[in-house]
């Protein structure tokens, strides 16, 4: 089986063969006319020659192919963009014309009020006329009033032209508003600008030693805040000769600070004076009217009815007495007053309200003045230099000045006789009892106590405490 299945295969290999040998013989018989020659005895091209002939066509066909068809892609597709990043520059477009404005400095001249100085004074100093004032009067309407009190270290500010001429004033109205003034529109025009205030307590204590005013410097208090003080408790003690080493004050006060600088000192908003063991206090207390007043702790008011002295004097040159040497007459005579030396046109002030029932010249007692106060109580002025304004008839105000310091009648220097009068007799100022002032409404009372006394009062006590215990502290030291 082997064997035949050899010689099967064998034979149909032949005949594969012959098949493809009678093929060639065909196809060589068809272009068997071809000759690189032209003659028709050349050799005709053998089977293997074109075998490879077909081939080598194929290749240059191949390789043509490989050339020809990249190149013609090439140049089909588009050129490549190049990917590198190129700066060019751009026209930008014109700006539209525009204007900038430049903010003015305006050149404000400030002026501070000197002592003695007038409104007018300042206005001429600054070559403003008092045309100028008046038209600063006329525009300012309401604020005006602030121009007719001035007060030295008060400032007002100047706007002038390039000419002198003004174009604006600014000032004070008060604490917390200032007033602008311009000239330099169409019209006048008044503006007004609120301004910060702020109120910062001081707390201060101090004891006598010497005199009220080194105990103040002392406390760290100044000459004008002393001077509150005295004034506050000046109806109850005599700061002349009733003032003893140890006598204590505390005080609570307020600074002014605008715009967050200092402006000024304040006012007293709690005090307590001891003087020869005997305690006052005195309390700043809103009213319902909005005008500010000092209460004891019981909300009376601080101001008595009658000032204990009406005039600021250098010394007593003589006391009330039964009998005395008269320093003129030379004889024993009762002196139904008190005598207060000070200069010549010392003010002299109305020890209470009342109304002027005698004005002028009576004797020894010289340009003389008599108020009477109510059906029991009148006062009585002498030997001043020269009278107020004042009419017989007239009604003061306790305060108010009625006359001046002078040595007119029986006098050997200048000086205020001061009398008192019950019933038209003569009693001692310096210790007649003074009639107590009504308190406040019991409404107001009430209010008072809850919203001033009680809290200010805890804060004198407090203090007093403290000052105590360091007091004892360091006496154990000094013991040590």
């Amino acid at each position: 089986m082997g064997e035949a299945n050899k010689i099967a295969r064998a034979a149909r290999k032949q005949a594969i063969r012959r098949k493809a040998q009678r093929r060639h013989s065909h196809f060589y018989e068809r272009f068997s006319h071809w000759s690189f020659c032209n003659h028709s005895d050349a050799e005709p091209i053998r089977w293997h020659r074109e075998r490879w002939m077909l081939a080598g066509t194929a290749l240059l066909i191949t390789a043509l192919s490989g050339f020809i068809i990249p190149a013609w892609a090439s140049a089909m597709r588009p050129d490549p963009v190049s990917s590198a990043h190129a700066l060019m520059p751009l026209a930008l477009p014109k700006a539209l014309p525009t204007t900038v404005r430049t903010p003015t400095v305006e050149d404000w001249r400030i002026v501070q009020v000197q002592p003695g100085q007038t409104l007018s004074d300042i206005f001429q100093g600054q070559g403003l006329s008092l045309t100028d004032l008046q038209n600063v009067m006329d525009q300012a309407g309401d604020a005006a009033k602030a121009l007719h009190n001035i007060r030295p270290g008060q400032e007002f500010d100047f706007l002038l032209s390039s000419d002198g001429s003004m174009r604006g004033i600014r000032f004070d109205k008060d604490e917390a508003s200032r007033v602008i003034v311009r000239f330099d529109g169409a019209k006048p025009t008044v503006m007004a600008q609120a301004r910060e205030v702020e109120r910062r307590e001081h707390v201060v204590h101090g004891s006598i030693d010497s005199s009220l005013f080194a105990a103040g410097a002392k406390a760290g208090m100044s000459s004008a805040m002393v001077l509150k003080l005295a004034d506050l408790f000046k109806y109850d003690v005599d700061f002349v000769q009733d003032l003893r080493e140890g006598d204590t004050f505390t005080v609570i006060y307020d600074d002014i600070y605008r715009d967050g600088a200092y402006l000024h000192e304040g006012e007293i908003v709690a005090a307590e004076f001891v003087n020869q063991g005997e305690r006052y206090t005195a309390y700043r207390f809103k009213k319902d009217d909005g005008s500010y007043g000092w209460f004891s702790e019981d909300g009376r008011p601080i101001q008595k009815s009658f000032l204990r002295i009406p005039v600021d004097f250098t010394r007593i040159s003589s006391q009330f007495s039964a009998a005395r040497m008269h320093p003129v007459l030379g004889l024993m005579r009762a002196h139904k007053g008190v005598d207060y030396a000070a200069p010549t046109g010392t003010p002299i002030h109305a020890a209470g309200d009342g109304v002027i029932k005698f004005k002028g010249w009576m004797n020894g007692y010289g340009n003389f003045v008599i108020i009477q106060h109510n059906n029991s109580i009148s006062t009585a002025y002498g030997h001043m230099s020269k009278f107020a304004n004042e009419r017989v008839g007239q009604r003061v105000s306790q305060g108010s000045v009625i006359g001046y310091v002078g040595m007119t009648g029986l006098a050997t220097g200048p000086h205020l006789h001061y009398e008192f009068r019950v019933n038209d007799v003569q009693r001692d100022p310096q210790k007649v009892t003074l009639p107590k002032p009504e308190p406040l409404p019991a409404v107001q009372l009430a209010k008072f106590k809850a919203q001033v006394v009680q809290p200010q009062l805890a804060r004198l006590k407090a203090l007093d405490a403290n000052v105590k215990l360091a007091r004892v502290d360091g006496t154990k030291r000094n013991d040590d």
